[in-house]
């Protein structure tokens, strides 16, 4: 299974975020943009640095030239984030990790949110900012954890139908509308907690730290 990371322009994670996920599969780097002068402050090499190189210092170029494959591409009508993406998918990756996507720009957060539901029909993603760990989810779905794990659902209209086992407040055959309704901070009351996703897809948002403690992945 070929598994990446893309690091992103907006706020960085810590570098042992990045280095867990490393020793986990996901071994290939790709820099999204300006998301290599991250890179570089964390003394970290891109496999891969993608976008129209509009937002990469000077000194993140020079470093980086001879030493990571640069793909230079101008077309507007997709983010840096979505160009990476798109290649990611069509080299026949799975699974990708996205980083530094949130931060002091909301309408950019929104906007990765959105590529999220957008790429997940064609790629498995799962996005990290701060201590929180977001995978979109359909269908019917195990997930491992402990007793006590905060978990949040959230749906986005009222066709996506929702039934949790093993959640303390338990969902049976609900919808989360986005801005009607919601499920923040539920918890985990076993072991494995199951979901059935109908009709759409959700929002998962889990605590990174208890996840990486209890190796949760």
């Amino acid at each position: 299974m070929k598994k990446c990371i893309i690091l992103a322009n907006g706020k960085p994670p810590k570098k042992n975020i990045i280095s867990f996920f490393q020793k986990r599969g996901f071994d290939t780097l790709i820099c999204a943009d300006g998301g290599v002068n991250s890179a570089m402050k964390m003394n970290l090499i891109p496999d891969l640095i993608i976008g129209d190189l509009d937002s990469i210092s000077t000194e993140a170029l020079r470093k980086f030239k001879l030493v990571s494959k640069i793909i230079e591409i101008k077309r507007q009508n997709d983010t840096d984030v979505e160009k990476c993406l798109k290649y990611v998918i069509k080299k026949g990756f799975n699974e990708v990790l996205l980083m530094g996507v949130t931060g002091n720009r909301l309408d950019h957060t929104f906007c990765n949110l959105g590529i999220v539901l957008k790429f997940f029909p064609k790629i498995n993603l799962f996005l990290i900012a701060e201590d929180s760990f977001l995978r979109p989810l359909k269908g019917n779905v195990e997930l491992k954890s402990v007793a006590g794990e905060t978990i949040s659902l959230y749906g986005f209209d009222n066709k996506t139908r929702i039934t949790s086992y093993g959640l303390k407040y338990p969902l049976r055959n609900i919808s989360l509308p986005f801005g009607e309704k919601e499920s923040t901070s539920n918890v985990a009351r076993k072991k494995v907690v199951k979901l059935n996703i109908n009709n759409g897809t959700i929002f998962v948002i889990r605590d990174l730290n208890t996840m990486i403690k209890h190796d949760l992945f």
